[in-house]
């Protein structure tokens, strides 16, 4: 018989087996994003449980192998370690009300996850995220650009979402991004937001205009509350946020060097350092590999001055 040969053993880490990480997994497997997918969690029944679960659907998959459970080493050889483990917002309730909670539930992971794989790619998707991201990487000493978030990747989706829907046209002809803080003071760049080439307040239907300040002002609000509504209705966001992180996997997994609008800690733009704030990043097989200056007016500079201060301000609160 000839050799077979297989395409490389890609191993994604998944920390938590909530609703988050389980729909990551998920995601995982149907994308076919990774060859071995280890979810651990400190409840290790539930772990074991969910693990278990997908591990009965790879039939209908790629040849992929799941686990679950609640030892740590299992993510030991990890190329990608995407950490949903936290507290859960609650409804009423800030991301940055969370901050104080999850900070120290991610350093002390971070140190555990350093001994298992010290040369993984990191992404935070637990929430606060941006506070998240800064006090992993300080915890773990890893440079800045293999400890990131997913950031804006979602809030961005869900702007391109409402917008394509308002102008009759595909998301991907959409060319519109949410940066700053993955939180209240996030903001869209409408300034270079567009449908194709046209720019966005140019776009016409019947020669009407669609999008006017008023509507880009209520869109702004649904996009940086939605994330509430659902949380109101459900009780967790779960299948959009494990979609988005799959992407980032994609690109990291796959060398893609894609444009994605990760969080990261920032390394001088904008005269910003110091804080992890999302603006469109190239992301490949080594993370982040650079975090690229968009053109904005005098207010999208302000706004995106103001989401630093933000955070400043809470990781000075927080002693991170």
């Amino acid at each position: 018989m000839a050799n077979i040969t297989t395409r490389p053993v890609t191993k994604l880490g998944i920390v938590g087996a909530g609703s988050v990480g389980t729909s990551l997994a998920y995601a995982a497997l149907i994308r076919d994003a990774a060859r071995e997918i280890a979810i651990y969690d400190i409840d290790a029944v539930r772990a074991e449980a969910e693990g278990l679960d997908l591990a009965h659907g790879t039939q209908f998959t790629g040849a992929n192998t799941v686990t679950g459970g609640g030892n740590i080493e299992a993510l030991a050889g990890s190329d990608v370690i995407v950490i949903t483990a936290g507290a859960r917002q609650k409804p009423g309730q800030s991301r940055l009300d969370l901050a104080g909670v999850n900070v120290g539930i991610i350093q002390n992971l971070m140190t555990q996850l350093m001994e298992q794989a010290p040369d993984a790619v990191y992404v935070v998707v637990t929430n606060p995220c941006d506070v998240l991201t800064v006090a992993a990487q300080k915890a773990s000493g890893l440079p800045w650009n293999r400890i990131f978030s997913s950031g804006t990747v979602l809030d961005t989706s869900r702007l391109r979402l409402l917008l394509a829907r308002e102008a009759h046209v595909l998301m991907t002809s959409v060319h519109a991004t949410i940066i700053g803080e993955h939180g209240d003071s996030e903001f869209p760049v409408w300034s270079s937001a567009s449908i194709g080439p046209v720019p966005i307040r140019d776009w016409k239907i019947s020669g009407r205009q669609v999008f006017t300040q008023e509507y880009l002002d209520a869109v702004t609000h649904d996009v940086v509350t939605a994330a509430y509504q659902v949380i109101e209705g459900k009780g967790a966001t779960n299948y959009a946020i494990g979609l988005a992180g799959i992407r980032i996997v994609e690109a990291i997994m796959q060398a893609e060097n894609a444009v994605l609008p990760v969080s990261a800690i920032m390394q001088g733009a904008y005269g910003i350092e110091g804080v992890a704030l999302s603006l469109p990043s190239i992301v490949g097989i080594n993370g982040v590999y650079g975090m690229l200056e968009m053109p904005l007016d005098e207010t999208e500079t302000r706004q995106f001055q103001d989401s630093a201060e933000t955070l400043r301000n809470t990781l000075t609160k927080l002693g991170v």
